[in-house]
């Protein structure tokens, strides 16, 4: 898969060939460049995308500008929320959420106010779409859901479940980020929240061991437990709560139907 990704690296340019990326820190986790590759060379498309790697994210102007050819890129962390001083224009589902996955880069004749380039950055967030589509078949009457992080994909997620009915608490390390901390989710938090999802890098490649600090103890098989992090396919988050009976869902669902959407912005 892709590895760390590349900083600064300019993307192939080619004569009618449109370019996509993704941005963020670390990458080597990331399977989005081999699916958006690959649907290239399934259908025909003439295309490349690719992980790139900015120590920061005030590194965007200068990777834009060594870049023309961009037409869209993915964000991922820990930029979700910091790109959004580099944006344009942003959708309203992503302002409501406070964090954006996708990019559309449009050229323009004028400088844009923001980057100093003749380009237009308008900012999507398709990471709910992508979240709810998943989690739905598997939702049942659920109405209250325990978010753990406090991110920009915990953002989204808890935008989603909001949307599709449900009470959320976010946990996180201090009471600044969320509502609960982890050393308040008892016995009785996680007997009410039946949804528990794991918005955090914790569990991801090469770091597999790690999971959120919970009472695993107290997880049975009433519960529905999503893990955002797909690679592995089997984190210990997941395997944690699937040896207690509950049932498991890993990101890569949401991680296709998130991109597919992030495809139809890039194209209209």
């Amino acid at each position: 898969m892709d590895g760390q990704g590349e900083t600064h690296r300019d993307l192939v340019n080619k004569s009618a060939t449109m370019e996509y990326a993704l941005i963020g820190r670390p990458l080597g986790h990331s399977f989005s460049a081999a699916f958006f590759n690959e649907k290239f060379s399934r259908e025909g498309i003439k295309a490349h995308y690719e992980p790139v790697c900015l120590q920061s994210i005030d590194e965007l102007p200068d990777f834009l500008k060594s870049n023309p050819g961009l037409r869209g890129f993915n964000v991922t962390i820990p930029y979700k929320t910091e790109v959004i001083k580099w944006l344009d224009d942003i959708s309203e589902e992503a302002r409501d959420i406070g964090a954006v996955n996708v990019v559309k880069v449009t050229p323009g004749s004028t400088p844009s106010p923001v980057t100093g380039l003749p380009l237009r950055l308008t900012g999507h967030n398709t990471d709910w779409e992508g979240f709810r589509d998943s989690a739905a078949p598997f939702a049942g009457d659920c109405r209250q859901a325990l978010v753990c992080g406090s991110g920009g994909a915990s953002k989204a997620v808890a935008y989603a479940l909001c949307r599709m009915g449900m009470d959320v608490d976010i946990v996180s390390r201090s009471t600044e980020k969320g509502n609960l901390t982890y050393g308040q989710v008892d016995s009785q938090v996680i007997a009410d929240h039946r949804i528990i999802v794991n918005c955090t890098p914790l569990g991801t490649w090469p770091d597999t061991g790690s999971a959120p600090p919970l009472p695993y103890h107290l997880i049975s098989g009433s519960h529905l437990c999503l893990d955002l992090v797909y690679n592995p396919s089997v984190t210990a988050f997941m395997q944690r709560c699937a040896e207690r009976g509950a049932t498991v869902k890993n990101g890569l669902a949401m991680l296709h139907l998130q991109a597919l959407l992030a495809w139809n912005i890039w194209q209209h």
